[in-house]
């Protein structure tokens, strides 16, 4: 990437070995290769698609039913066009027999109801042929989930639809049971067609359309070396260099393993190079790029569903999203920090730096995010209209840009990335919406609503706990998205009930689905980071874990005391608030890596791990004490480090 790609990363790596990367850790990149015409035609139809989603979010006034149904028919073809039944190696231009079969089979049944929407909506009850309609659409979806998302979601789909037949109807005829769940999760709008599917089709697909214009801008090169020239310089300078650049990236990409893998890239190789540990150095990556997901103003695809879910404007989300997202990545930077003074680490040389004065002529690039953050903030347009604004902005801001000039050919494949980009996520997002369906339609929620409650004994830490136990293993096999409508429909409403507040609630499960990225056994940010860095996966994962704490306290602070999210709250809480969870979570880190000012003795770091936690609890006495003990230690590291220092001078 930018400067520091063409001269330190090597050619086999970065012509190979990310592309073998990508396509082990993220599915999205398991793809059917297409060569010449084919695959000029195959780029001219996810383009359409993706020309079809502008005009569809921005003039359309179409009936909902014909509007999510046409988009997911277009899904279901461009889907098996993109993905193969299976991973591996692909022939050349070869779409199975069987493929070309479930996309028309798929495509033809979302288009029958897009047909006949306006006469099917208006009866309560369906023909023997649509359901058999239904019991198609819903098998071709799944089975594109399985494609482009992975198995484990579907496992809990279908258990799910195998309780919701067996014992969640009280009617003893089998097919009025099929009958009743497939009038429910495909012909109703609480099923596939329910809320994740309508805020991927309306807002989400616009902001993946935006990024994929601003990735050809050449803003994730001017991002990594403005990191580079701000920071490389210091102490664990790449280490650094990878979290200030992976919070910028944020800023425009919700992937996990494509930021990890995408400036890792540059990244880790300087790490290793500089002394870190490869499984440090893929660690540091890893965590900072998942702390992407929760860097405003564009979050991820679960952001969007949460506005929609919360019932708050998008811009609400954004702002309350600033100071956990500030945080995470101070978390993450002290961590490293610490780590490298630990190991003496040094930073890059002059030499090795780009220079930030030809840089800042290239702060142009960042037109299309600024205006887009001003819209978004001011609700001077609707989210739609405001990404849509920002592409064209981008287009415009590249005509400065000789090397990253948008040509016709490159407009192109900007809006085939678009399109390409949203069939992962409407996959995710209308098997979500059927298991959220099932969970509503069938009193699970209500079930394990009464199980959290039971086990919590109405104590409100023990309720986030079990919570957060729920999330982290869900998203073991789910990705962010799907994990958020699941959590949102269950364990988010017990915590409301508990007297947290809702945004905060959501906020919870939202984070915690995020952090399953680093999280063992299946942690698929950090193995990506782990295979670039050569490194044990299973280290790089808890070491990962490890240095993003701050993912794993900061929800519980901002769900014990809400003004971190700018609840009924004034200026000073804040202030109060923001003092006492950094100061928390270094002691933490501190604890954890060992290292304060010099090496830690184990009661330094238990006294530093107690207090770091104590600041977590809202309170003036947790605080007062959490305060005193990191004070306390801070003091030994100052005598220690200062008595060290007299004993090597005498000698």
């Amino acid at each position: 990437m930018g400067f520091l790609k063409k001269k330190n990363v090597p050619e086999t790596q970065e012509a190979m070995g990310l592309d073998e990367v990508m396509k082990k850790f993220d599915r999205e990149s398991n793809t059917r290769i297409w060569e010449g015409t084919p695959k000029w035609i195959v780029t001219c139809i996810l383009a359409l698609f993706s020309v079809f989603c502008i005009y569809v979010t921005l003039v359309a006034t179409w009936l909902d039913e014909i509007r999510l149904t046409s988009f997911m028919a277009f899904i279901m073809f461009i889907g098996y066009l993109v993905f193969p039944a299976k991973k591996g190696v692909q022939k050349v231009n070869h779409m199975p027999w069987y493929d070309i079969i479930l996309m028309l089979a798929g495509t033809g049944a979302f288009l029958y109801f897009t047909i006949n929407a306006t006469e099917i909506v208006s009866r309560f009850k369906i023909a023997s042929l649509e359901v058999a309609i239904g019991v198609i659409g819903i098998l071709c979806l799944a089975e594109l989930c399985r494609r482009s998302v992975g198995l484990p979601i579907l496992i809990v789909a279908s258990v799910l639809l195998v309780y919701a037949l067996i014992w969640g109807s009280t009617n003893p005829s089998i097919i009025a049971r099929i009958t009743e769940n497939v009038r429910v999760l495909f012909y109703s709008k609480e099923g596939i067609l329910s809320t994740p599917i309508n805020v991927c089709s309306k807002y989400i697909v616009m902001f993946i359309i935006f990024g994929a214009f601003l990735e050809r801008t050449g803003i994730a090169d001017f991002f990594i070396n403005i990191a580079n020239a701000l920071v490389g310089r210091f102490s664990g300078g790449p280490a650094k260099v990878a979290v200030v650049a992976s919070a910028l990236e944020g800023m425009v990409s919700g992937s996990s393993v494509a930021n990890t893998v995408g400036s890792g890239a540059v990244t880790i190789p300087l790490m290793k190079r500089t002394g870190y540990k490869p499984e440090f150095a893929a660690a540091a990556e890893a965590s900072a790029s998942t702390g992407g997901q929760i860097m405003p103003p564009i979050m991820g695809a679960a952001a969007f569903l949460m506005a929609e879910t919360v019932g708050v404007p998008y811009s609400n989300i954004v702002v309350k999203a600033i100071l956990p997202a500030v945080l995470y990545f101070a978390g993450v930077f002290i961590a490293v920090h610490l780590e490298a003074k630990k190991e003496g680490l040094k930073g890059l040389t002059k030499e090795e730096l780009p220079r930030l004065k030809p840089l800042l002529k290239q702060s142009y690039l960042l037109l299309p995010l600024i205006l887009l953050i001003y819209l978004v903030g001011t609700s001077t347009r609707s989210i739609a209209y405001a990404a849509a604004i920002a592409i064209v902005v981008a287009i415009v801001v590249s005509l400065f840009n000789k090397e990253h000039r948008i040509t016709p050919k490159r407009l192109l494949e900007a809006l085939a990335a678009g399109g390409q980009g949203m069939i992962t996520v409407a996959a995710a997002c209308g098997v979500a919406g059927m298991i959220a369906g099932i969970i509503g339609t069938t009193g699970l929620a209500y079930k394990l609503f009464n199980g959290i409650v039971s086990l919590a004994g109405n104590q409100i830490i023990i309720a986030l706990f079990l919570t957060m136990l729920c999330c982290i293993v869900l998203g073991m096999g789910v990705p962010t998205t799907a994990n958020y409508c699941i959590m949102a429909a269950t364990c988010a409403p017990i915590l409301v009930e508990m007297g947290v507040p809702m945004i905060a609630a959501h906020f919870f499960v939202f984070y915690f689905g995020i952090v399953a990225d680093l999280t063992p056994p299946v942690a698929l940010a950090a193995y990506a980071g782990a295979a670039i860095a050569q490194a044990n996966p299973m280290k790089t994962a808890f070491t990962a874990t490890k240095l993003a704490i701050g993912a794993f306290i900061v929800p519980y602070v901002f769900a014990l005391n809400p003004a971190m999210l700018f609840i009924d709250t004034n200026a000073w809480e804040v202030v109060l608030i923001c003092i006492t969870s950094f100061v928390g979570i270094f002691g933490v880190s501190a604890a954890l890596e060992g290292y304060f000012l010099c090496k830690m003795s184990w009661y330094e770091r238990v006294l530093s791990v107690a207090g770091g936690l104590l600041l977590i609890y809202p309170g003036i006495v947790t605080d007062s004490i959490g305060l005193a003990l990191v004070a306390v230690v801070a003091v030994i590291q100052v005598l220690r480090k200062r008595n060290s220092h007299a004993v090597v001078s005498q000698a």
